[in-house]
């Protein structure tokens, strides 16, 4: 079992609110911990809003499967992975500002793309858990050629120990990218690595009320537990990374449209002024089918 040398609780937290921006100590905080918490990015109507377009979403539901746990046929999450924003809800508020233009000044204020974004269910009782893992574990596989890529772990329920919130290992985005390998259904970072990581630095577990937002970095190792509650646990995860590091390998370009499109921000007041709830039009799922040949080369976990 991997052990950890503590429970990390020394990290700033940061309240949105209109007008924030990415001072000096929010990239500090970001650059040293390899993560930053934003509470409050959707206010309660627009994250409202956001669980409801994938709840009555026919298309997302037809485009989703079920990860399953390793060693553990009682235990899985349900994924859904699409590479575009599309022009409903989800989308709005992938192309929103506030959303965008934090990721941009943590990307160190180059233009930015959606590399690709996910739904992650962890239903009541039967939420499994990830192993540990970093994005760019995946990523690399995708012909990224820098870690210059960050995700947005945006809460639709509560997220706290008992429903499988994620956990990272502060700092351990400064260890560079470790190597993976496939383990049943999930890709897994060097346990042997990890164990001597954990014995160095803190795991902090990142509780998080509904419209908070979690912006990590792609070398971060993390992972979440098992959902044991009476409460299901969704969450939005919108992956970005630079236009100038948009993906040299082809190989998996038939399946994997992640290269370089435009990403179009829009006002904030887009997210509620939207009339589309839901709509597959432009966003380009993952279909199931090819889910097991392509789940290694995405970051499909959390």
């Amino acid at each position: 079992m991997l052990m950890s040398s503590g429970i990390g609780t020394e990290f700033i937290e940061f309240q949105y609110k209109d007008g924030f921006s990415v001072t000096k100590e929010v990239k500090s905080d970001y650059n040293e911990n390899g993560f930053v918490i934003i509470r409050n990015l959707l206010d309660k109507d627009e994250v409202k809003l956001l669980g409801e377009s994938f709840l009555h979403d026919e298309k997302l539901q037809e485009n989703t499967w079920n990860q399953k746990e390793h060693g553990s046929s009682e235990f899985s999450a349900s994924i859904s992975v699409w590479n575009h924003p599309g022009e409903d809800v989800s989308g709005m508020v992938c192309r929103s500002e506030k959303v965008v233009n934090i990721a941009e000044d943590l990307l160190d204020g180059g233009e930015i793309y959606m590399h690709h974004c996910k739904l992650v269910q962890k239903q009541a009782k039967t939420g499994g858990q990830w192993n540990w893992h970093q994005d760019y574990g995946y990523w690399y596989q995708n012909g990224l050629l820098w870690p210059d890529a960050l995700t947005v772990f945006i809460a639709i329920d509560k997220c706290e120990k008992g429903n499988g919130c994620l956990q990272v290992i502060k700092r351990s985005h400064k260890c560079g990218r470790l190597d993976h390998k496939q383990v049943g259904d999930q890709q897994q970072a060097d346990t042997e690595r990890v164990g001597w990581i954990l014995e160095k630095l803190p795991v902090q577990f990142v509780e998080l009320e509904p419209g908070d937002a979690l912006y990590f970095h792609s070398n971060i190792l993390h992972t979440s537990g098992r959902n044991l509650s009476e409460n299901r646990r969704w969450a939005f995860l919108m992956a970005y990374t630079l236009k100038s590091n948009s993906p040299v390998s082809k190989t998996y370009e038939s399946h994997l449209n992640m290269h370089y499109t435009p990403l179009n921000k829009v006002p904030n007041t887009a997210i509620k002024e939207c009339k589309i709830l839901s709509s597959e039009k432009g966003k380009d799922y993952l279909s199931p089918s090819k889910n097991i040949a392509t789940c290694k080369h995405y970051d499909v976990q959390n």
